[in-house]
């Protein structure tokens, strides 16, 4: 009896410590990907840095550069630039 116990706590501790907090990121990834819009500024999990020209269902089109466009997924697009800016500011 004592085994089933010490089994079933293990796995409610294995579930808020590890499953929870994973689907809870993957659920912000998907909400910050579908709240793209029109002059964000991105960072694609490559390290490419850009601003969001265009947003179609499942692409987007980043300006690297005057005049160099490219199109990426948006399941490539890590994080908003000016997220990473607050980061770093708070870490300095």
């Amino acid at each position: 009896m004592n085994f089933y116990i010490m089994m079933g706590l293990m796995i409610v501790v294995f579930y808020f410590f590890m499953i929870r907090p994973q689907q809870k990121k993957a659920k912000d990834a998907k909400k910050f990907r579908e709240s793209l819009q029109k002059g964000s500024k991105v960072v694609t999990i490559g390290g490419l840095h850009g601003k969001v020209l265009e947003v179609n269902d499942t692409t987007i089109l980043l300006e690297v550069d005057s005049n160099v466009k490219l199109r990426f997924e948006k399941s490539a697009v890590a994080m908003d630039n000016s997220q990473q800016l607050s980061e770093a500011t708070a870490k300095a």
